[in-house]
C-alpha cells in the first residue's frame, strides 16, 4: 500500500508539472485556424483568394443564374413551365448588384497582409495585395456597370457603439470616379501580380483585360448616354458621364487591349474543322492559348455544376431527369451570315414566295455558314458527342395543291410511310424538355462520357476572358477614335478564324460591330450588357409583337411526303413565333441602370436613388 501511495503522489506531481507548463483547458483546438496562421501562410492566404475568385460576380454563367440566357434574345426557354418566356417587363431590381460584404473582406485581407503578415516576404505582400486589388477592381467594375456610381469604400469600417452611423455612411461616388478607379487601380498593380500563364489567377495580362472592358463600357456610356433625346442621369454624376470624356476611354480602353494582344495569347486554331475549332477555343482546357481567364471546375474535387445535364440535347441525354431547358433562338442563328458576306437570314421560301426552298438533307439551310454558328448551335443534320442530334418537326404531306404539316406527338415517332415522323430530339410545340425552337446549344455542353448524368456532372470550365473578346474590344475602340484601318485589322482576325477571307470587311459601321459581338461572344454573358451600354436595349427590346427582335422566332424542319415528285424526300423549313413564347420583351428606361434597394436608402441617407425608379 505504501508503494502504490508513492506512484501515485509521484504521478500527480508529474501532472501538475505539466500543467504548470500549458494548461490543458487553454490549448488550441486542431480543428480551428488562427488569423495570425492564415496571414503568415501563403497557401492560407491562396485559399483565401480561392475563395474570393469563386464569388465574383456574374448575371449568367454556367454554375449559376444560366436559366437567365433565355431572358433575352439568345435562347429560349424549353424546360418545365414558363421560366423567362412570360416575362412582360424586365424589373428595375434585374442586374441589382450592391455586395459590400466582398468589398469589406477584400479590404480587411489588404490591411491584414500589411498588419499581420511577419512571416511573409515583401514580395509576396506585394504580390497578394496586388491580386486582392485585382478582385476589388473587378468587383466595383460589376457593380458600376449595373448600378451606375456606387460609394468607393477602400478601407474597413468599424462601428464605435456611439449611436451615430454618419461616420458608416458614405454617398455614392459619381459614375466616372467608378471608372477612373477600375482603371487606375489595375494600372498600378498589373506588374506586381505574378501569376505568369496562369488562366485561373490574375496576371498583369487579365488585368488589361478588365480594363480594357471597363474603359470601353465606359466610353460608350459617355458617348451614346448622351445622344438620347435626354440624357439618363443624375445632378450629382452617380449615373451619366459627360460626353468629353468619350475619347479618353476609348483610347484607354485600346491601350489596355494592344497590351493584351502583344501577350501571349493567340486564337485557338488547333483544329482544322473551323466549326469544331470554334467550340474547342472556348472548352478546351488544355493547350488553349486563347483563354485569358477562367472559372474552372473539377470533378475530383466535387467541383462541378449541372449545366450539361440541364441543356443537352434531348435524344442524347445520359439521364432521362432534365435536358434542353435553354434552346437557341432563330433570332441569334440568323445574325451569323454566309462566307460570302451575305445576310444570314435562312431562305426558306422563293424569292416571289410562292413555293418552299426544298433541301437535300437538314443542314442544307446552314451551308457556308459562319462557322461560328456551328461551335455554338446544335442546328439540324448536325452531331455532338459522335451521335446525331435527330431535330425534325414533322412532314410536310402534298394533298395536291398545298402541303399539310403533321407533326407527331411521340418523339422519334415514324408516319404511315415507315420514315421518320418527329425526331426524337423534336422540336415539338408544347412538350416540355425537347426543344421549342429548333435548335440545342453546343457552346460549353460538356463532351466529356457521363457529363450529363446526375451523378457524375461537369466540369466544364467558365471562361471570364479571352483574345476574341479582347480583339473586339479594340476594334471597337478604334473605330469609336476614327481609326478604321485599325479597327479593320482586328476585327478580321477574329472572322478570318470563322472562315471568312483575309480582310474581309473592308469598311466598318458600330452596326456591322455590333454583330460580330453577338455572334463571337454568345452566351458569355455580354448581350446584355452591350445593349445597355450602346444605349440601344430600349429600341431592340420594345415589347411590340410587330418587332422580331423583341419576340423569339423558332425554325422547324420537315420531310416533304410527294411521291411521284422530285421534291419526295427533300426538306423544307418553316419560320415561326416560337410556340411556347408567350410575350415580348420590353426593356424601359428605368431598366439602364438597376434599383438601389430601399433597405440601402433607409440606411444611409446620403444614397440618391437612380433616375426613374
Amino acid at each position: 500500500m505504501n508503494r502504490l501511495h508513492k506512484f501515485l503522489t509521484i504521478g500527480l506531481l508529474a501532472l501538475s508539472s505539466t500543467a504548470c507548463k500549458e494548461d490543458f483547458l487553454e490549448r488550441q483546438p486542431p480543428n480551428i485556424i488562427l488569423e495570425s496562421q492564415v496571414w503568415n501562410d501563403p497557401k492560407l492566404i491562396t485559399s483565401l483568394l480561392a475563395n474570393y475568385y469563386d464569388r465574383l460576380p456574374a448575371h449568367t454563367q454556367i454554375d449559376l443564374g444560366w436559366d437567365q440566357f433565355a431572358a433575352y434574345d439568345e435562347a429560349m426557354w424549353s424546360g418545365n413551365n414558363d421560366g423567362p418566356n412570360n416575362i412582360v417587363n424586365y424589373s428595375f431590381d434585374r442586374w441589382r448588384l450592391w455586395d459590400y460584404g466582398l468589398i469589406r473582406d477584400i479590404n480587411l485581407a489588404l490591411e491584414n497582409i500589411e498588419a499581420k503578415s511577419t512571416a511573409l516576404t515583401t514580395a509576396q505582400k506585394t504580390q497578394f495585395s496586388a491580386e486582392f486589388r485585382f478582385l476589388r477592381a473587378y468587383m466595383y467594375f460589376e457593380m458600376v456597370k449595373r448600378m451606375g456610381g456606387v460609394p468607393i469604400i477602400t478601407k474597413q469600417l468599424i462601428y464605435d457603439f456611439s449611436g451615430n452611423p454618419t461616420s458608416l455612411q458614405f454617398p455614392r461616388n459619381k459614375e466616372s470616379e467608378v471608372y477612373d478607379f477600375v482603371a487606375s487601380e489595375l494600372d498600378a498593380i498589373k506588374n506586381d501580380l505574378g501569376n505568369a500563364g496562369s488562366n485561373t489567377r490574375a496576371n498583369r495580362y487579365t488585368a488589361m483585360a478588365l480594363k480594357s472592358r471597363a474603359m470601353l463600357y465606359a466610353g460608350s456610356i459617355a458617348k451614346y448616354n448622351n445622344l438620347l433625346g435626354a440624357p439618363i442621369q443624375t445632378a450629382g454624376g452617380e449615373v451619366g458621364i459627360p460626353a468629353n470624356r468619350a475619347v479618353e476611354y476609348y483610347t484607354k480602353a485600346l491601350e489596355a487591349s494592344k497590351e493584351v494582344i502583344a501577350g501571349p495569347y493567340s486564337l485557338y486554331r488547333a483544329n482544322a474543322n473551323l466549326g469544331e475549332n470554334f467550340y474547342e477555343a472556348i472548352t478546351k482546357k488544355l493547350n488553349n492559348n486563347e483563354v485569358i481567364m477562367a472559372k474552372d471546375f473539377l470533378v475530383t474535387k466535387d467541383k462541378r455544376h449541372s449545366f450539361s445535364y440541364d441543356n443537352i440535347a434531348r435524344n442524347i441525354r445520359e439521364d432521362n431527369l432534365s435536358s434542353s431547358n435553354i434552346t437557341p433562338t432563330l433570332n441569334l442563328v440568323e445574325d451569323y451570315e454566309y462566307l460570302d458576306g451575305t445576310s444570314g437570314e435562312l431562305r426558306t421560301r422563293t424569292a416571289n414566295d410562292q413555293d418552299y426552298i426544298y433541301y437535300d438533307n437538314l443542314s442544307g439551310p446552314f451551308a457556308n455558314k459562319d462557322a461560328r454558328l456551328y461551335g455554338t448551335v446544335i442546328y439540324p443534320g448536325t452531331s455532338f458527342k459522335g451521335l446525331d442530334v435527330q431535330i425534325q418537326a414533322g412532314v410536310a404531306v402534298w394533298n395536291g395543291s398545298s402541303y399539310q404539316l403533321v407533326e407527331g406527338n411521340t418523339l422519334g415517332s415514324t408516319y404511315t410511310d415507315g420514315k421518320l415522323l418527329t425526331g426524337s430530339s423534336g422540336p415539338q410545340r408544347s412538350q416540355t424538355e425537347v426543344s421549342n425552337s429548333g435548335f440545342y446549344l453546343r457552346k460549353y455542353i460538356d463532351p466529356a462520357p457521363l457529363s450529363s448524368t446526375r451523378g457524375i456532372r461537369s466540369d466544364m470550365w467558365w471562361v471570364r476572358f479571352r483574345l476574341g473578346e479582347v480583339l473586339l474590344n479594340a476594334s471597337e475602340a478604334a473605330f469609336e477614335l476614327g481609326n478604321t484601318a485599325e479597327a479593320l485589322t482586328y476585327v478580321n482576325q477574329v472572322r478570318a478564324r470563322a472562315g471568312f477571307p483575309a480582310n474581309s470587311l473592308t469598311s466598318l459601321t458600330l452596326a456591322r460591330l455590333q454583330n460580330e459581338r453577338r455572334v463571337e461572344l454568345a452566351f458569355e454573358d455580354h448581350r446584355v450588357w452591350d445593349l445597355k451600354r450602346w444605349r440601344i436595349a430600349h429600341q431592340v427590346w420594345d415589347g411590340n409583337t410587330a418587332n422580331p427582335d423583341a419576340m423569339l422566332t423558332a425554325l422547324y424542319p420537315y420531310r416533304v411526303v410527294r411521291p411521284g415528285s422530285a421534291q419526295d424526300g427533300k426538306y423544307i423549313f418553316v419560320k415561326m413565333v416560337a410556340p411556347r413564347f408567350r410575350a415580348p420583351r420590353l426593356f424601359q428606361f428605368g431598366n439602364y441602370y438597376s434599383s438601389i434597394d430601399q433597405a440601402v436608402i433607409n440606411n444611409n441617407p446620403k444614397i440618391v436613388r437612380n433616375p426613374f425608379q
